[in-house]
């Protein structure tokens, strides 16, 4: 190198450059030729190097490593290459520039600090996807952590950084951020506060995603598809992306419905209103017309013996349909539902199955259905709980019984008509 050097300079010096000039002169000449023979090494070492190193992963029985190729990991392995010819050639073409030379080191040597950064931080990308791909950590928070694993390596290489243009230790820039840690929580409080939540959701298995959470105080309800240490992206039914800090999980309520989905089964829990005025004790000749529904005809029979055997011990006068202990066609109805409800092929047999009333209202008397479905997909679970108050609401006529609901204008109408009707008469 020595020699090339000054065949250059008296080169220069022979074609009539002063010897100052031909200094300067042979370092861009240099410089020039050391970008042009790092440039060549870059395109050599990518163009083929590298890629016969895809070619052989891919060919590999392993399947696993696919994955560094697919995701490019290393590429960047091409750029220590030129550092490296600055890092050995630089001494010698900066040998009457020691003014200089002390800070293309810095800078090469932060240049490999960076691209070595870069490589490792594909290989934690690479290895995010992997464990993202396997059931056992399928629905965990990986890019939270993965966030935290990148986080700590730009601060650790900004810190290198620093230590290495400043000539300084790094244990001296680690006692100044420690003087400046009321700043750094101040900065950082939104990160810190999500780092903090993350590890509480993940250990608490609080959220994964996949899951179906619902947050009113946000208009979320849908299932979450990515999290991360800042954010959990919530996809609501109306295919809407809802954005929620991710510490809101850990100071402010919300339902996951993960058990639901988890148990098979979703909950029907609704009610409709029944006319008390047409609610009224079972005749005989009611009780025998009852006895034609299959469902319940076992359920009358062996209700009527109980209550003739009860009123008979107690020496009831039965002749009046208030005395003693009588069916009715509310009873008889709940009766029905609860075993329509146990003989239906699309409810879960083995959880709750009630039909209740509920506290009076001033619309009448609530009949509340609670079961659970075999499936928890949306649209067949509305189509269940359709089917079963679909028979409810037709049968409910068969036993003298009427569904409440607010009169219309054309209600108001017919009963205008037939009052006047009456009246003329």
């Amino acid at each position: 190198m020595d020699y090339i050097e000054n065949w250059i300079e008296q080169l220069l010096i022979g074609s009539g450059v002063s010897v100052e000039v031909a200094t300067y002169l042979r370092l861009l000449i240099l410089l020039g030729c050391l970008f042009i023979v790092a440039g060549i090494a870059f395109w050599i070492t990518k163009r083929f190097i590298i890629s016969y190193i895809y070619r052989l992963i891919r060919k590999s029985p392993i399947r696993w490593d696919d994955v560094l190729a697919d995701h490019q990991v290393f590429n960047n392995l091409a750029h220590i290459v030129p550092a490296l010819f600055v890092r050995e050639f630089a001494q010698s073409i900066f040998l009457d520039f020691d003014y200089i030379y002390p800070l293309v080191m810095k800078l090469t040597d932060v240049y490999l600090l960076v691209v070595g950064m870069t490589i490792v931080l594909s290989f934690l990308k690479v290895g995010e996807y992997g464990l993202s791909k396997s059931n056992a950590f399928k629905d965990k928070p990986l890019t939270s952590y993965a966030q935290l694993i990148r986080m700590i390596l730009y601060i650790a290489s900004g810190i290198l950084i620093l230590s290495i243009l400043l000539g300084k230790s790094p244990f001296y820039f680690l006692s100044a951020f420690g003087a400046m840690t009321a700043i750094l929580l101040l900065v950082f409080k939104d990160t810190i506060l999500g780092l903090v939540a993350s590890v509480q959701m993940s250990t608490n298995d609080m959220v994964r995603i996949g899951d179906w959470v619902e947050m009113p105080k946000f208009d979320a309800d849908g299932d979450v598809i990515a999290m991360n240490l800042n954010t959990v992206k919530i996809q609501n039914w109306d295919k809407t992306i809802t954005t929620i800090p991710t510490y809101y999980f850990i100071t402010d309520s919300f339902k996951n419905w993960r058990g639901m989905q988890e148990c098979g089964g979703r909950r029907i829990k609704r009610a409709v209103h029944i006319n008390s005025q047409t609610i009224n004790f079972v005749e005989p000749n009611t009780r025998e017309q009852y006895k034609k529904f299959s469902l319940i005809t076992d359920y009358i029979t062996e209700r009527q013996n109980q209550i003739e055997s009860f009123n008979a011990i107690n020496s009831i006068d039965t002749s009046e349909l208030i005395n003693g202990r009588r069916m009715t066609n509310l009873g008889v109805f709940r009766k029905y539902l609860e075993l329509y409800l146990k003989s239906h092929p699309n409810i879960h047999q083995d959880l709750t199955i009630m039909v209740r009333q509920l506290s009076i209202e001033d619309r009448g008397i609530p009949l509340e259905i609670y079961c659970f479905t075999k499936t928890t997909a949306w649209l067949d679970y509305e189509d269940i709980q359709a089917d079963i108050f679909d028979h409810l609401l037709a049968s409910a006529s068969y036993f003298g019984l009427e569904i409440f609901q607010q009169p219309s204008g054309a209600d108001i109408t017919k009963a205008t008509r037939n009052f006047y009707k009456i009246s003329t008469n």
